[in-house]
This record gives structure tokens, C-alpha cells and sequence, in this order.
């Protein structure tokens, strides 16, 4: 860790020959007598117009009105006390300089002292709060999470404004310096789980963190599980609402993506604008999510091993017309199926990556010419057309894409067992699966809670939406402090 020079020509040599020469590097220095001021930034994420009122200006007023021998010995005291920059600090070696350089800071060095002032004149590289484009609403806020670290917390604090409201910050990344802030209310978290997170996070040797996605398997632990055990959000509403249950933020500087934890299998079935609207419309959605969860996962494999192992349990009307839809089609049913499903997959994932204009038009044209097509030429039946469809849109009634891609592994985890063993197959699958989620935890809160173990208490904001006044309650699940969030009716 190499400390700053006397001689401010030196240090300005040195920050040059680290950043090889680099053309965004500014440097200027002004003379006074036999000795100098120099201040240096980078131009790509500083303002010069910042750099002009807070130094310019006030250099030219001491040089100008300051000619006395002790002027400039007491200078470095001087501009660090008049300065009017409220984010203005020292640094004594080259790495602070360097961060702080790269965060749109100007350091300052005054020949005679060994240290550097640097102030805060970054420039806006960063869009301002606008609409979510993955969690779209029709009621309840429409603003979402920036790339910009400070406007994120600023729009938890804005909705939040407790002081048990508390954000424990961490850098995290040896040459990104990426600032992670946990978020948490103190007076309701399990404050342990705080711990163990900062623990995690403080653990982490990695070069950058780019995104918050870095981060999400070093929190997740050693459980290997596709369903996801963190949610991401860019809902600042979402976030609040699960800080007040007892959960914990994760805030990543320079994406819009915020992680929220504990996570249960539940919350991927709930929405923000849940809590905005009437509860029996609320009820209905989330079991309209529920019962597609089942059709994504089940659909194609239970089609394939009724139809390839167990007849007999087919009405035989039925029966008739799934052998007369069959007939001319070259495939077995199971190859029919994942054909089909893969192109549908193909033609969801070209929808996500077109341009915005472009996609939805290009995907329900792909769709409909391409099951047309298939029919008329007796590549597949109709049925099994008709089965792919429904198990695609069922998927999309999820925003998660984590949560997404996990129905999507175990829906072929089910076709494949179902190929093999048809029926009994297909009920090894499902054990499977339930002995999985019943065995995942996060932050040791049970992955099925409030099923598994059974709270009833935690029922009335499950797959069942009671209104808001009958939610006094917060979930035990995830704390046992300040139990009580609304005041009971007398």
C-alpha cells in the first residue's frame, strides 16, 4: 500500500504509470512561487463543472487574496475546511486514490503534505428512476431500482422512515469495489441471520461483482436446488413490504436488481400488487398460480405416461381420439413432446432477446405458423400441440425467470421418468420433488413453510389472501420480535 508523495508532480507520475498513460486521465497543476497545487480525475465520470465551483473558484480566491509566507503551509488546512463540497474527506495512500478516482472523485495534492483531499464531482452515468420492464403493475407504485447505489437506498428510506431502518455496508470485489448494502429493520430481524449474511458476503474473493447475481450462490450456501432460494426484485414497494415481515435486502451498487432472503417457495406465488387489491380477487390469482406451477411441471408427463404405459386409465371415448389424432404422425409421443416443447423454448428465448418491437410479434407469429405447420404436415398431433401451449403459458404467469427455468428442468426431469416407467415413473418423480422441497432451507427457515411445518398463523397470507385489517400478525417463520404490525379492531 504505497503512501502519498511530498512532491505533487510525484504522485501525479505515479497515477499515470498504474493506468498506463490512460486517455480519460486529467491532471492540472497551478503554481504559486516555487511550489504547486495539483488536482487530478477521470473526465469519463466526473463533471467539469463540479471540478469548476467546488476548486477552481476557490484556489483562485487564495491565490488571489492570500500572498502572505505562511499562505501556503497552511493551504492544505485551508482547502479542506473550504471547500463547499458536503462529501469532501483525505486519503493517505495510493489504492484509496485510486477508488475514489474511479467513483468520480478529484483528489487534490499540495506540495509539503502527504496527503490528498478528495471531494465528490461525479458526473450522471446512470438512468433515473423510471417504470419496472420485468415486474410490469396496474396498481401500486410504478418506480423501480436504478443502477445509481445512493437513489436505491433513497427509495427504501423514502417508504421506510424508521431509524431502526439500518444498512450495513461492506465493499466487496478486489479490483470492482463494489458496494453491497444489507438492509434490514433491527427491531424486527432475526438479527443472527443478519450475521450470517455479512459473514457470507465478507467471505467472498472474487475480482468484480457486476450485478447482484455474483452473489446469489455465495448467499444460497451449499444446497444445490434449481428452485430458486433468493428473490430478485426491482420493486422498492416489494422490498419494504418484506423488510416490515422480518426479511432481509441485499442492495448490489450498479444494478437495478435487489435480493430479498429468506425466501420460501410460497413468495414466488405472490405479486406486489397483491396487497393493493381486494382480497378475494388476490385469492383467486394466487391460485390460478398455484394450479399452473402443477400444469408446468406435470402436463407432458403425466400425457406421456398415460398414453405410452397406462391406457387403461384413459376413457375410452378419449382414447379413440387421441389414436385418431396419432395416426400418420412418424414420432413416439414422448419424442413429440420434447421436439415440440424445445421449440417452443427456442421461440420464448428468441422473444426475450429480440428488440422489444420486434419480439412479441415474431413469437405469436412463430407459434401459430409453426403449430399450423406441424399439424398440416403430421409432424405432431394436435393434442400434444395443444399441451406444449398450455404448459409454455402457464410458465409465463411467473416473473421470476429463476423460478422459471426451475419448472422448465423438472418438467423434463418428469417426462423422462415418465418415459421409462410410465405411471410409477412419473409418482417417483413427484416424491422426489416433494422430498427436495421439503428438505431445502434458507437461513434455516423451511423451504415449505407454512405447509410444511405447519403454521396456520402464516395460512391467512399464503395461497389464501385475507384482507389487510386481519393481518395483525407478522410470520413466526421469520421472527418472534415486534410480533404485533397492526393494532387489532376493539
Amino acid at each position: 500500500m504505497k503512501k502519498i508523495e511530498k512532491v505533487s508532480s510525484k504522485n501525479i507520475e505515479i497515477i499515470k504509470l498504474a493506468i498506463g498513460n490512460s486517455p480519460d486521465f486529467y491532471s492540472r497543476t497551478i503554481k504559486i512561487g516555487k511550489k504547486q497545487i495539483s488536482y487530478v480525475y477521470f473526465e469519463s465520470v466526473s463533471s467539469d463543472d463540479k471540478i469548476s465551483d467546488f476548486i477552481m473558484k476557490n484556489i483562485s480566491e487564495d491565490v488571489k487574496y492570500n500572498k502572505t509566507t505562511t499562505f501556503f503551509t497552511d493551504l492544505f488546512t485551508r482547502l479542506e475546511n473550504t471547500i463547499p463540497n458536503s462529501k469532501l474527506s483525505t486519503a493517505d495512500d495510493f489504492d484509496s486514490i485510486f477508488y475514489y478516482l474511479s467513483s468520480g472523485f478529484t483528489c487534490i495534492f499540495v506540495d509539503g503534505s502527504e496527503k490528498a483531499i478528495v471531494l465528490e464531482t461525479r458526473t450522471q452515468l446512470d438512468r433515473g428512476v423510471t417504470e419496472s420492464s420485468s415486474e410490469p403493475v396496474i396498481r401500486g407504485p410504478k418506480d423501480s431500482f436504478t443502477e445509481n447505489h445512493n437513489m436505491n437506498l433513497g427509495l427504501i428510506r423514502k417508504r421506510i422512515k424508521d431509524p431502526n431502518l439500518w444498512f450495513s455496508e461492506i465493499t466487496v470485489g478486489r479490483r470492482s469495489k463494489t458496494k453491497v448494502a444489507v438492509a434490514y429493520i433491527k427491531d424486527i430481524v432475526d438479527l443472527k441471520r443478519v450475521n450470517d449474511i455479512l459473514k457470507k458476503l465478507k467471505q467472498i474473493d472474487i475480482d468484480a461483482i457486476l450485478d447482484s447475481g455474483y452473489i446469489r450462490k455465495f448467499l444460497e450456501g451449499k444446497q444445490r436446488s434449481t428452485f430458486p432460494q433468493i428473490i430478485t426484485t426491482e420493486k422498492p414497494d416489494m422490498v419494504c413490504g418484506e423488510l416490515l415481515d422480518g426479511k432481509i435486502a441485499i442492495v448490489v451498487e450498479n444494478t437495478p436488481f435487489v435480493l430479498i432472503t429468506p425466501t420460501t417457495l410460497i413468495s414466488f406465488l405472490h405479486a406486489p400488487t397483491d396487497y393493493y387489491e381486494k382480497a378475494s380477487n388476490v385469492t383467486f390469482s394466487r391460485v390460478l398460480r398455484t394450479l399452473a406451477f402443477f400444469i408446468t411441471i406435470i402436463t407432458p408427463a403425466l400425457y406421456i405416461a398415460l398414453t405410452t404405459f397406462n391406457h387403461e386409465l384413459i376413457p375410452d371415448e378419449f382414447l379413440i381420439s387421441i389414436a385418431m389424432q396419432q395416426q400418420g404422425v412418424p414420432f413416439p409421443t414422448f419424442l413429440e413432446v420434447l421436439l415440440f416443447g424445445i421449440t417452443f423454448e427456442v421461440l420464448r428465448e428468441s422473444d426475450l432477446r429480440a428488440p422489444s418491437a420486434a419480439g412479441t410479434a415474431m413469437s405469436i407469429v412463430g407459434a401459430l405458423v409453426l403449430g399450423d405447420a406441424a399439424v398440416s404436415a403430421g409432424v405432431v398431433s394436435p393434442i400434444v400441440v395443444i399441451i406444449v401451449a398450455v404448459t409454455s403459458i402457464c410458465e409465463m404467469a411467473f416473473s421470476d425467470i429463476d423460478m422459471i427455468n426451475a419448472l422448465r428442468s423438472w418438467k423434463i426431469i418428469f417426462i423422462f421418468t415418465s418415459v421409462f416407467m410410465g405411471l410409477i415413473g412419473f409418482l417417483v418423480a413427484m416424491l422426489i420433488l416433494i422430498i427436495k422441497l421439503v428438505s431445502m432451507e434458507t437461513l434455516d427457515v423451511p423451504y415449505l413453510v407454512p405447509f410444511s411445518p405447519l403454521d396456520l398463523r402464516a395460512w391467512k397470507d399464503s395461497i389464501i389472501k385475507f384482507p389487510i385489517n386481519r393481518l395483525t400478525k407478522r410470520p413466526r417463520y421469520l421472527t418472534d420480535k415486534n410480533q404485533t404490525r397492526l393494532k387489532e379492531e376493539n
